[in-house]
């Protein structure tokens, strides 16, 4: 399912095998929250762009169009016309933040839907459903996302609930691949390291949930609201008590500096909303950092976004027309700044990868760590 080809340092160069294909991994997964890429990218534009996984979101499907529907139509891959491997998370993030009540309990969580206001209840049991019916190849665990800062005492106790919802979804899994009728019955369950910036809850969570022999380990509840110190100070302390024959996943996770940053530290999986977020408003990453098109000495300029990429929009058109684009409010902008923000960020992963192959990833991470998140 893994294997660890290569290290230099901590950094690992990898390669992930799941039902529906071979990932070389570090990896970015592509984030289509809804079954879809916000901006217009098509499944057939990543396949384009260099996406190896694409990554879909269980509380967002459940609610819309509902996953039982997705599962009559043959399951997630299908709905969307993707081939390749995709991950759903649990929608644990989706319920702490989106759902204005809520009411946490052993059970689970009862909370109101954030489009339309309905009732919905959603624990281990029921995440684990919702997944088994996408038929995702990555199935994440149900988590309480605890925000930043946070009592001590709320925070380990938090920490041992979500320990005890990640066996209920191992025990459910188990039994929901055993199905006649299960869409992917070699589904995969991602456990997730919990503890905001405690470092001793971190670990001794970490301990508990690798003793649970999952398929892989996420670290969650980052990118929240503490420093880029804290988040990197965070993965150094749970690093080490990672299986290192399992893949890594840091959650939610980010620009390029964060991503060279985590790898350095022994992350293999990532996954954000930035490319896509940022490119909508303006915002484009080059090899000589962040670009804003909203700037006006871009308007007469006939250049691509960044000379030294390949991708269709780079190739084709230039700053002037795209600026034009964004500042008249047209649909067509957000989808060219979403296609080169994605190509760039899997670029940049395959750039990683063969650096890491070369034995050079120390002198990239020396020359790009610090440039690519700087503004232009």
């Amino acid at each position: 399912m893994f294997e660890v080809l290569k290290t230099e340092g901590r950094a690992r160069r990898g390669v992930f095998t799941c039902a529906h294909g071979t990932v070389q991994t570090p990896v970015f997964m592509n984030v289509g929250t809804q079954g879809a890429i916000k901006g217009g990218v098509s499944a057939g534009d990543l396949e384009k762009i260099g996406c190896q996984i694409e990554l879909s979101n269980t509380y967002h499907l459940h609610v819309r169009p509902g996953d039982e529907l997705i599962k009559s139509m043959g399951g997630l891959h299908k709905f969307i016309t993707w081939k390749g491997p995709i991950l759903t998370d649990s929608g644990g993030f989706q319920v702490f933040s989106l759902a204005q009540l809520r009411n946490i309990t052993e059970e689970g969580v009862h909370f109101n839907s954030h489009v339309d206001g309905r009732k919905i209840f959603m624990g281990p049991e029921e995440s684990m459903r919702i997944q088994s019916n996408l038929g995702s190849d990555i199935a994440m665990a149900f988590d309480e996302c605890i925000k930043i800062p946070s009592p001590y005492e709320y925070v380990k106790a938090s920490c041992d609930r979500t320990y005890r919802w990640l066996e209920r979804c191992k025990n459910e899994l188990d039994r929901l691949n055993k199905l006649e009728a299960t869409v992917n019955p070699n589904q995969m369950l991602f456990g997730i390291n919990q503890g905001t910036i405690f470092h001793d809850l971190r670990i001794e969570h970490m301990k508990k949930i690798a003793e649970l022999d999952l398929q892989g380990y996420a670290i969650g509840g980052l990118a929240v609201g503490e420093t880029h110190q804290e988040m990197y100070d965070t993965i150094d302390a749970v690093e080490e008590y990672m299986p290192k024959d399992k893949p890594r996943y840091l959650m939610g996770v980010g620009t390029p500096s964060n991503i060279i940053e985590a790898v350095y530290r022994g992350v293999d999986f990532f996954d954000c909303v930035m490319p896509s977020r940022n490119g909508r408003h303006g915002h484009v990453f080059t090899w000589d950092g962040v670009m804003n098109l909203n700037n006006k000495k871009y308007e007469k300029d006939s250049l691509p976004i960044d000379e030294k990429c390949g991708c269709p929009v780079c190739q084709r058109y230039s700053r002037a027309y795209l600026r034009h684009l964004l500042k008249s409010g047209e649909v067509l902008f957000m989808r060219f700044a979403a296609m080169h923000n994605l190509y760039f960020y899997n670029s940049l992963m395959a750039k990683i990868r063969q650096a890491l192959d070369d034995g050079t990833f120390t002198q990239f991470r020396n020359e790009y760590s610090q440039i690519l998140d700087r503004r232009i």
